[in-house]
């Protein structure tokens, strides 16, 4: 295995950014892609620092791609840059052109931790076509009710989503993706994992209860721990297999 570190110019944020890229030993033609989304506090070397990932893919044949999206909640922001039409656009692109990653959505996965669980799930929510499984652990699924209890996050998600209410009528606002066209929601899988204890879990339990009725292939998944890395190294080792067993 190896793991690849690209710096690049992105012309959607229209400055440099990072991507590090976990590449396995097979020789294949095309591999299966995970996207792997770091949370708010961390950055694109979150998931190799502070998890054993570099073991745990050598069971697997993956490519894992994970980006670096700032303190941006994988959005359009109100006053920053674009980074959810860089990750979901201009990265997948240059991923394609720079390394042998499978084009079908049955090879495409995406997950992620905290901010990065929530990036995840929208990215399934909103194109659906494009993923075979999407994976949140313990993710920030019910942001419009974390911002109403958390008044000390005004000035990040002011920066982000311009307002509460812009925020609760917007497709940041994963929610509102429920009322879409239920059918193009049945494509991808979706697993979700928290932790008991986890400041969160009761954000997840309000996204587990739509979910459950929405999704065809929908898969909730509880256990103790709360809101650190030594649950999501647990669940990462859960969720590539769960990944690997959809592509059998």
């Amino acid at each position: 295995m190896a793991v690849s570190r690209m710096n690049f110019r992105s012309d959607v944020l229209g400055k440099g950014t990072a991507v590090n890229i976990y590449l396995p030993d097979n020789g294949l033609d095309s591999y299966p892609v995970i996207y792997l989304l770091h949370g708010l506090s961390d950055d694109c070397n979150a998931w190799l620092n502070a998890t054993s990932l570099e073991r745990y893919a050598g069971d697997y044949n993956f490519i894992i791609v994970m980006p670096q999206v700032e303190l941006s909640y994988y959005t359009n922001m109100y006053s920053g840059e674009r980074y959810w039409d860089y990750l979901t656009q201009e990265l997948p692109e240059k991923i394609k052109q720079w390394y042998r990653i499978s084009h079908l959505p049955e090879q495409t996965f995406a997950a992620g931790n905290s901010m990065g669980g929530y990036g995840a799930f929208k990215w399934g929510l909103q194109s659906p076509q494009c993923f075979k499984a999407v994976a949140s652990l313990s993710g920030s699924l019910d942001l419009v009710r974390l911002w109403q209890r958390d008044p000390a996050r005004d000035a990040l998600f002011g920066r982000i989503f311009g307002s509460l209410e812009n925020l609760e009528a917007s497709r940041d606002n994963l929610f509102q993706l429920f009322s879409e066209d239920e059918e193009q929601k049945k494509s991808p899988y979706f697993l979700q994992i928290c932790g008991v204890d986890d400041f969160l879990y009761q954000d997840n339990q309000t996204f587990r209860q739509l979910a459950t009725d929405k999704f065809a292939n929908y898969q909730y998944v509880e256990k103790s721990g709360t809101h650190d890395w030594l649950f999501w190294d647990q669940e990462i080792q859960f969720t590539l297999s769960y990944f690997a067993k959809l592509l059998t």
